[in-house]
C-alpha cells in the first residue's frame, strides 16, 4: 500500500514535470517571436542554426533527459495500472512490471544517449 502511494506521488509529480517542461517546449517551438531568446541566430525556431545552437547547450541536453525520463515513467506507469486492472493473475502482474521497467529503462538509456550525442556532436561543429 505505501509502496503505491509513492509510486502515485511520483506518477503526479513526473506530470507536474512534464507539464513544466512542455510548457518550456511550446514557448521557444511556437512563440519563437516573443521567446527568441532561445533562437540566438533570428528566423524560426526550427532553422539549423537555432537547433544547433540549443543542442550546444548542457541546459537542454539535461531538460531533454528530465523530460524523457518523467515522461517514460508517468507513461508506462499509466500503461501499468491500465493493465492491473483487467485483474490479471499474480505471475502476469509480476511479469507485466518488469516487461514495463525493462521496456523503460532500455529506452531511457537510447534517448539519454541520444541527446548525450547530440550535446557532443555539436560541441565538435
Amino acid at each position: 500500500m505505501i509502496r503505491d502511494q509513492k509510486l502515485w506521488t511520483w506518477h503526479l509529480a513526473a506530470g507536474m514535470l512534464i507539464l513544466l517542461l512542455l510548457g518550456l517546449h511550446m514557448a521557444i517551438m511556437h512563440l519563437d517571436s516573443l521567446v527568441g531568446i532561445f533562437n540566438p541566430a533570428g528566423g524560426h525556431a526550427i532553422d539549423w542554426e537555432n537547433v544547433a545552437a540549443r543542442s550546444q547547450s548542457l541546459f537542454f541536453m539535461v531538460t531533454y533527459v528530465l523530460m524523457l525520463g518523467a515522461a517514460l515513467f508517468h507513461g508506462l506507469y499509466g500503461l501499468r495500472n491500465i493493465l492491473f486492472e483487467l485483474g490479471p493473475p499474480s505471475p502476469l502482474r509480476q511479469s507485466l512490471g518488469w516487461a514495463l521497467i525493462l521496456v523503460g529503462l532500455g529506452l531511457f538509456v537510447f534517448g539519454t544517449w541520444a541527446a548525450w550525442a547530440s550535446y557532443q556532436n555539436t560541441l565538435s561543429v
